[in-house]
């Protein structure tokens, strides 16, 4: 049986969106159809693409922001809601980064919860100064694991179910 690309293109955009990722691109994968093999390869891409590019483009993000601060207006606040959530996204992972250091990066993205995951442990990254290398292996192994945690719960499968 031939395999649905609209299927697979959408969980992999899925896996890219930040709150969504490869741990809940999976089961969009697995209601959309797709074997689970199929599912978890898709999403995984999706890990390893933010995990190589969002470390880069981070550091072009926050150079953007505070330009964008200094103008006034609508891009000011813009750029202050950045300034918040890179607060946030600092204080939740800090603990685990100081503490255990590439392996607590690794388990803060592992983790399903909301406010985890790889755009929020990147931008922690970034912000607590891990040497971008550390960063991508951190992003990468914490992403695939997170999926796999998917996987191993049966979470896949009871989200579709339910």
């Amino acid at each position: 049986m031939p395999l649905d690309v609209s299927a697979l293109a959408k969980t992999f955009i899925a896996s890219l969106l930040p709150g969504v990722e490869g741990r809940y691109a999976v089961v969009i994968g697995v209601k959309l159809g797709l074997p689970l093999q199929a599912a978890v390869a898709s999403s995984l891409a999706g890990v390893a693409l933010l995990s190589l590019a969002l470390p880069i483009l981070l550091a072009w993000g926050e150079a953007l922001a505070e330009n964008l601060a200094e103008r006034g207006g609508l891009l000011a606040r813009l750029a202050s809601l950045y300034f918040r959530y890179a607060g946030s996204a600092r204080r939740r992972a800090e603990p685990f980064v100081r503490r255990y250091g590439f392996l607590g990066l690794v388990f803060f993205v592992s983790i399903p919860f909301p406010a985890t995951g790889i755009w929020t442990g990147s931008l922690a990254a970034h912000l607590l100064g891990v040497e971008r290398r550390l960063a991508h292996a951190a992003l990468l192994l914490g992403g695939a694991l997170s999926v796999g945690i998917m996987v191993a719960t049966g979470q896949v499968y009871s989200s579709v179910a339910g």
